[in-house]
């Protein structure tokens, strides 16, 4: 499928504040690898640099050292990391950059995309289109043509059922699914998340759909800026007509052989044929906040995906502070002016693969959430970023800071 079309420029205005000087230099640009929707069991011995260098290493990358805890020894995920999601250091990776098929998780950037154009008590009606193209076995809330629905409720099935039709409601009323396609694609590269090529909405299996754990990442700690995806995502039950959903997230709602994590407060599972389990997930425990992202664990054992990520949620409130960090969560590019840009038109596996160093624990709260500029050509050089500069785009704020602050993260939470 070629690449989707560029959407239209947003203006943007930049004010610059108080001055903290830092210096981020971009490593030489790589080849992206030619992704696959079937994963290999070897990742590419050359991935993005993005967010430094040892994190486009094949391999667990970590800084073990007196006082840090080991990892966890039975690990079988094909791609994990573990973030800080405040200040953005990531404190453990293993390839981070491996472009692998994301499942469901990709609806977080559908969500961080999508959901500030509606107001919640908006109400539509479904139409028989809107439901065209929703894939065989897709995962579903039961939304019924002719039925009208409030944005909140198509939320809740977004978010608590993973439901597939949810989102293809929500796409048409964003201009149908290749307008949205178009502008989750260029919102997930102004999040600078490079790994990922967006071919459905859903996350449903499609040829050349790909992502990362580090792009994952990326797209929950934007969302988790905005307090209604912060709400659903961190909603156990509600109610969806008649019915009662429940939450497919088992860190946050439970299972047989799942308990509930302790101070677990979101965000996004998945699971196809193609892509196996992948998983986001956002925890708090002492003033410490931490994304976890694993996808694809070889072990077959129930509920595995949230086995490895408590796990990783363990090692990570335990090295928190003591573990010095393999690279950072880099800001969106409009708080990075003159960072790398992917090659202008280039379809996976033939474009430039962009690559830019530590952003110095720089982060970024958006407001609200904005279509990004459409790609450009070109490979930034060193940059010298100044803390502190405020930049509006397309009406969203970002606040640039030493932190990127998640107010009032929700913790599990039922509705009526």
């Amino acid at each position: 499928m070629p690449a989707p079309k560029k959407s239209g420029r947003r203006s943007l205005l930049v004010t610059s504040a108080t001055l903290l000087s830092l210096s981020v230099t971009a490593p030489a640009a790589l080849a992206a690898p030619t992704p696959s929707t079937s994963p290999t069991a070897t990742p590419p011995a050359q991935m993005s640099t993005l967010g430094g260098a040892r994190l486009g290493q094949p391999g667990t990358q970590v800084n073990l050292a007196p006082g840090v805890p080991v990892l966890p020894k039975d690990l079988t995920a094909r791609s994990w990391i573990v973030s800080d999601a405040e200040s953005g250091e990531v404190l453990a990776a293993h390839n981070a950059h491996w472009r692998l098929p994301p499942a469901s998780t990709l609806k977080m950037l559908f969500a961080d995309t999508v959901l500030p154009r509606f107001p919640k008590s908006t109400r539509y009606k479904v139409a028989p289109k809107d439901l065209e193209g929703v894939g065989a076995g897709s995962s579903v809330v039961g939304i019924k043509e002719g039925r009208t629905y409030s944005v909140h409720d198509l939320w809740l099935g977004v978010f608590l059922r993973s439901g597939n039709d949810a989102v293809h409601v929500l796409a048409s009323m964003n201009g149908g699914v290749q307008q949205t396609v178009e502008d989750m694609q260029d919102h997930a590269e102004e999040l600078q998340a490079l790994d990922t090529y967006v071919v459905s909405p859903d996350g449903y299996d499609a040829p050349q759909q790909v992502s990362s754990a580090y792009d994952l990442t990326l797209f929950a700690r934007s969302g988790l800026q905005k307090k209604d995806f912060r709400d659903y995502c961190s909603t156990v039950s509600a109610k969806f007509g008649s019915a009662e959903i429940r939450n497919t997230n088992r860190l946050l709602s439970g299972d047989s052989d799942v308990p509930v994590y302790q101070g677990i407060a979101g965000v996004k599972n998945g699971n196809t044929s193609h892509a196996g389990a992948t998983f986001t997930g956002v925890a708090e425990r002492g003033g410490k906040v931490l994304l976890v992202t694993v996808m694809n664990p070889d072990k077959s054992e129930h509920n595995e995906v949230y086995k490895e990520t408590a796990k990783l949620f363990d090692w990570g409130f335990r090295a928190a502070g003591k573990v010095n960090p393999v690279g950072e969560l880099v800001p969106p590019r409009s708080a990075s002016p003159g960072s790398a840009r992917p090659d202008a038109g280039a379809s996976p596996g033939q474009g430039a693969q962009p690559s830019s160093g530590a952003a110095g624990g720089v982060g970024a709260k958006p407001a609200a959430s904005a279509a990004a500029p459409s790609r450009s050509g070109g490979v930034g050089t060193a940059l010298a970023i100044a803390g502190g500069l405020l930049v509006l785009l397309g009406g969203g704020v970002f606040l640039v800071n030493r932190r990127w602050p998640l107010p009032d993260l929700m913790r599990r939470r039922a509705r009526p």
